[in-house]
């Protein structure tokens, strides 16, 4: 990229900004409003949020590694648009049902299940199209944005979500979600750009092509501990968030704009990282960015779990939030630019799925399992759990090659 150029000098970039803008500004508006619907009108316990949460990612578990495969034999532009058609199909009968009063725990759960089906194609093929819109060297600008983009909506979709349930209810809020969902796909449609032709499907073996994807990923000297700890990440930050709401909501006593105000200050402080990690990781070192950023994650839930009742668990919570959103921030952008930037276009689509199809697959164990542990043992021994495992997670990379890896040039593909 030529030096004082952009990302933003790009217009199939632009659009993809603007798809995903649009788009997490929904997702986090019904994550939350999603959550207070089962608790507060299906009267649903830790146990039932975690099954419904279970049910949005048991289709990364049940289908990641095939829609890797998949996706790398078509074009992925199609594959994203359909996707957010399908999403808002789905988030949209959860919302119109909702306002009927005809939903059920188990009708949310096989809904979410169709949303996820339908977001993990579309995510596994989100990841490996960018890096055909701007070249290496702007990866992890193009991440960044991206990234900021996501945190931005963190910050304004729970607070947005909050004010939604109070004032109007849970279900207009969910139908915010399936509106920008439409939004999101149509804008994606309109992205012009020339995307190589699938390899020869007569030279495609389905289950040579699984190995490969996975041997890429764990026999890679930096991605391995990578994807290892990453895995690890997930599970407990998963737990801690099934139980999140509940424990805000039912034991800390805060309302739904109070709760929505803790989980955006994450959103704000994620931003602001999210914009310094390029100059970050030029000065210290992608691999040493990431890891060290790995490590505010179970600091964050350290002051979650120390928060005392009532409104003086308020500033508690919040302080939390602003770390966790930091980490998060950091290394977002780095994660994926790095991890699309070492792997070949080819291996793209199963290179993210495979990493991402036991990341959100270890949500369908977590969650319900995180559900239980809090029904029987309690909200705040589970976060203490979960903090011990966030630890172990930011270790693993920590001891690892991948803590001296740094981004490498641009590769030989012109954009």
């Amino acid at each position: 990229m030529a030096a004082g150029v952009g990302v933003f000098s790009y217009p199939a970039f632009v659009r993809l900004w603007i798809s995903d803008t649009v788009k997490w500004l929904g997702v986090f508006t019904s994550g939350l409003a999603l959550q207070l619907l089962l608790i507060e009108t299906l009267s649903a316990d830790q146990v039932a949020l975690g099954v419904v949460k279970s049910a949005q990612f048991l289709p990364m578990l049940l289908f990641g590694l095939l829609a890797g495969v998949l996706i790398d034999r078509v074009w992925r532009r199609p594959v994203l648009v359909v996707g957010d058609a399908v999403c808002a199909v789905a988030y949209g009968a959860i919302g119109v049902l909702g306002l009927l009063g005809q939903l059920s725990v188990p009708l949310v759960a096989a809904l979410v299940f169709v949303a996820g089906t339908a977001a993990l194609s579309a995510t596994a093929a989100h990841q490996s199209f960018l890096p055909r819109l701007v070249p290496t060297s702007a990866l992890s600008r193009a991440n960044a944005r991206i990234e900021q983009s996501m945190t931005g909506a963190e910050a304004v979709g729970p607070l947005l979500a909050g004010v939604l349930v109070r004032t109007v209810s849970a279900p207009v809020a969910i139908l915010v979600n399936a509106a920008t969902y439409a939004t999101s796909a149509l804008v994606l449609s309109t992205i012009r750009v020339t995307e190589p032709a699938p390899a020869d499907s007569a030279d495609r073996h389905l289950w040579r092509e699984l190995k490969e994807g996975a041997r890429w990923v764990y026999r890679h000297p930096e991605l391995a501990p990578y994807a290892i700890g990453l895995h690890t990440w997930f599970f407990f930050n998963s737990a801690v968030m099934t139980i999140l709401v509940f424990f805000a909501s039912q034991e800390i006593g805060l309302g739904p704009v109070v709760i929505g105000l803790v989980l955006a200050t994450a959103g704000v402080s994620g931003v602001a990282a999210a914009g310094l990690t390029p100059r970050v990781a030029d000065r210290f070192g992608a691999g040493r960015v990431m890891c060290g950023a790995a490590w505010l994650a179970p600091l964050a839930f350290l002051f979650t779990a120390l928060a005392p009742n009532g409104t003086a668990g308020l500033p508690v919570l919040i302080a939390g939030q602003l770390v966790y959103g930091v980490s998060n921030g950091l290394r977002g952008p780095l994660e994926m630019s790095y991890r699309n930037a070492v792997t070949p276009d080819r291996l793209r689509a199963r290179m993210n799925s495979t990493i991402r199809s036991l990341n959100w697959g270890t949500i369908t164990v977590s969650a319900p399992l995180a559900g239980w542990f809090a029904v029987t043992y309690g909200n705040r021994p589970t976060i203490l759990v979960c903090v011990v495992g966030l630890a172990v997670a930011a270790l693993i990379p920590t001891l690892s090659p991948f803590r001296t890896v740094q981004m490498p040039d641009d590769d030989l593909e012109e954009v």
